[in-house]
């Protein structure tokens, strides 16, 4: 099957003008300045492009795939994430991760709800543990998990400076970490460690001693939830001027921010003003983790679930409202995220990469289409395949 998405204005992030895309099967085949389509050929499916803009397929790093929470009792679990929930958020890669809970929740269940979700059209990678050391892996082994699993891409989310942390020692926490780089220069893969930061005083203070004291690459790391206080942003502002990588939550809506968090995009707008690295700053939507929702006198009245839709309202909210151009708004959910996960096919739009895409309104940069593996998942807004138990 071929598509042809025509008269559209491409970026791939970077701005490659207004192009003809052609996709066969699951690959962009090309990318074209005129084109004519044949007629009574073969089947051509014709896209038109006019007024949109067309972008690379969101990358989500940080997803719990299947459910997370519990942290206020077994009744506050939170569900499996549905194929269309992600689509229609543009997400057409999504890493799952476990996270409190590695007791209920195991490396084999999050392993078959990343290969379901892949059967139903988009593509899913994990990390192996939870918030432990010792890492809770699927063949008791870091080395193994990333070798020998094809879904498992490095470890996490291993939490520090939390309450909620093994209080692993700094020492326990390297050789996790050395581990993991291992398995993943002996696979091919990435290796990445994503870590957790809490509201803990110790911030990053492990990983800046890992790039001190250490051979371990500081790039080996992916640190989350750096927005949410005022002194981890700075924290993390510093981490990535030494070189080393940082991940922005989208999550938490405005209205609900604690005293001192940062929005995602807050936070890349005062990065970029700052002149800081932002080419090796990601965002993740820590998507259908649990988000405990507070009165105006703190005390908890429900808890809501990390929506993954929040990952691309972030990244308009940095067009529109801050002002940051597509180019660099998109690289925290496209190739910035490739690079750091080393998806080789993922993150751009070239000739021979994946043809995951996401089509856009000009005007009011809203989803329109989604593209997975070159088949349309989402048209006009709305889910046109859905997953096996969705109605």
């Amino acid at each position: 099957m071929i598509k042809v998405i025509k008269n559209i204005k491409i970026y791939a992030p970077e701005y490659l003008g207004k192009k003809n895309l052609v996709i066969s099967s699951n690959k962009i085949e090309g990318i074209y300045d005129d084109l004519e389509v044949p007629e009574n050929f073969i089947n051509i499916e014709v896209i038109d492009g006019e007024g949109k803009l067309l972008f690379p397929g969101f990358i989500d790093n940080h997803v719990h795939i299947n459910g997370a929470g519990g942290e206020g009792g077994f009744n506050m679990r939170t569900p499996e994430i549905m194929l269309s929930d992600l689509t229609r958020a543009g997400i057409t890669t999504v890493v799952g991760c476990i996270g409190t809970d590695g007791v209920c929740r195991d490396m084999a269940s999050l392993i078959a709800k990343a290969k379901a979700l892949e059967e139903e059209g988009i593509t899913t990678y994990c990390y192996t543990g939870s918030y432990e050391i010792p890492v809770k892996t699927l063949t008791g082994s870091i080395k193994k998990d990333i070798m020998l699993i094809d879904k498992i891409i490095g470890i996490g989310e291993i939490a520090i400076s939390d309450t909620r942390s093994s209080q692993a020692t700094y020492d326990e926490l390297i050789q996790a970490i050395a581990q993991s780089r291992v398995g993943g220069l002996l696979s091919g893969k990435s290796g990445i460690v994503n870590i957790h930061l809490g509201d803990g005083t110790r911030k990053l203070g492990y990983l800046f001693r890992l790039a001190d004291e250490t051979e371990l690459p500081i790039t080996q790391i992916l640190p989350t939830h750096i927005n949410r206080n005022g002194e981890l942003f700075k924290s993390g502002e510093e981490y990535i001027n030494k070189g080393g990588y940082i991940d922005f939550t989208t999550s938490t809506p405005d209205n609900l921010l604690a005293p001192g968090e940062l929005s995602a995009s807050e936070a890349l707008s005062i990065l970029i003003k700052n002149k800081s690295n932002v080419e090796n700053v990601t965002f993740s939507s820590d998507g259908n983790g649990s988000m405990p929702i507070f009165d105006d006198k703190g005390k908890l009245i429900k808890v809501g679930i990390c929506s993954v839709a929040s990952l691309y309202e972030e990244v308009k909210k940095c067009i529109i409202t801050h002002n940051i151009p597509i180019e660099e708004a998109l690289k925290v959910i496209t190739s910035n995220v490739s690079k750091v996960l080393k998806l080789k096919n993922k993150g751009f739009i070239e000739v021979g990469k994946d043809a995951d895409l996401v089509i856009v309104d000009e005007k009011t940069l809203d989803i329109d289409t989604v593209i997975a593996m070159g088949k349309v998942m989402v048209k006009d807004g709305e889910a046109v395949v859905k997953g096996t138990f969705e109605n």
